[in-house]
């Protein structure tokens, strides 16, 4: 006979599934059926189990679900830089895609520092994640073709191959082109370029800021600044190319943090933006849109990268041994206040 509830509520204080069972009067596998949400449980028993489980405060025992299953229904998220707006939006996406697929997400990040990502890519690993998914990453291609052995994993904004790897990234190539063919619009020829340093993507940019110059036919005018994908790397790089002569009517950035820093630098040096220098960024982060910045830059769909990458790793948990799928999103540029007509040209 099923026990009461109040015969329950003295004698149980950590309820497990027996518990549950015994107060809806029904067998525990019929309550592991529902907790699961198998869809062959009747509407009557469904019911009387959930009505149960919250009567004495049951919540399902993650470990031994785990156990069973022999899965975890975790997802590691490793990105390269947390300061950086670009991958809280595309966490956004990837978290949206896993809570509908009922897993749970664990985030950490390499600090920019590759040594700093491969210990963080070995715990997730040790920690037994489902699958784990790669933003910006600094890591080598083996490194990512050995990890992959032993887990399922997906990057993004990336273009590396590695055999059954899926990747999700923007063209940056396109991208950077977009920015040039704009600031060429505009009639500037002195256009100078802070570069990414080893970020995910940078080579790629200063790829196709070069190829536009050239294709444009002011490719004797390029000039690259090192940088890095920070605020202070875009200053350092601007400052190096404001002292430069002739000096650039405008700078195209690799990402937008290091197009702060540029415009940070150029107000330093008593210029003002777009008047003196037009500038263009690169991502189109919350950051761009702010009404006191308002910066012309490349947008890249952040949410869409990360819900592509949860999905791949579904799809890569039901075929493990599918090929890899490399998607490149299109860019487009998004114009705002930082960039006008050069005052002069060569």
């Amino acid at each position: 006979m099923p026990l009461t509830l109040d015969q329950h509520s003295r004698r149980v204080k950590h309820p497990t599934i027996i518990d549950v069972a015994a107060l809806a009067g029904v067998s525990k596998s019929v309550v592991s059926r529902v907790m699961r949400e198998d869809p062959t449980v009747g509407p009557a028993r469904r019911e009387a189990v959930m009505a149960a489980a919250g009567e004495l405060g049951y919540r399902p025992n993650a470990v031994a679900r785990s156990l069973v299953q022999q899965r975890t229904f975790n997802i590691g998220v490793i990105v390269s830089d947390l300061h950086n707006l670009f991958f809280a939006e595309i966490l956004d996406g990837i978290g949206a895609a896993a809570a509908s697929a009922g897993y749970q997400v664990l985030v950490t990040s390499g600090s920019l520092l590759q040594s700093n990502e491969a210990r963080a890519l070995e715990t997730m690993v040790q920690l037994r994640t489902d699958g784990i998914i790669l933003a910006g990453s600094q890591l080598s291609t083996e490194t990512i073709r050995a990890a992959s052995r032993r887990v399922p994993m997906a990057v993004v904004t990336s273009a590396i191959r590695a055999p059954g790897v899926d990747t999700v990234a923007t063209d940056d190539v396109r991208g950077a082109a977009l920015a040039v063919a704009h600031l060429a619009s505009l009639g500037h020829g002195w256009i100078s370029m802070v570069d990414g340093g080893t970020g995910a993507g940078s080579a790629e940019r200063c790829e196709g800021y070069a190829q536009a110059m050239h294709q444009i036919g002011i490719g004797q005018y390029i000039r690259i600044a090192p940088g890095d994908y920070t605020e202070e790397g875009g200053h350092q790089g601007a400052t190096r190319l404001l002292e430069m002569k002739p000096r650039p009517t405008a700078i195209y950035a690799a990402n937008d943090l290091s197009a702060i820093g540029a415009l940070n630098a150029i107000a330093e040096a008593g210029l003002e933006v777009p008047r003196d220098i037009s500038v263009v960024g690169h991502d189109n982060t919350a950051l761009a849109a702010l009404r006191h910045v308002s910066l012309t830059t490349v947008h890249q769909p952040r949410f869409q990268i990360g819900e592509m990458a949860m999905r791949a790793l579904l799809r890569r948990f039901e075929r493990p041994t599918a090929r890899a799928r490399h998607e490149l999103l299109e860019p487009h540029l998004v114009v705002r206040e930082t960039t006008a007509r050069a005052r002069s040209s060569p």
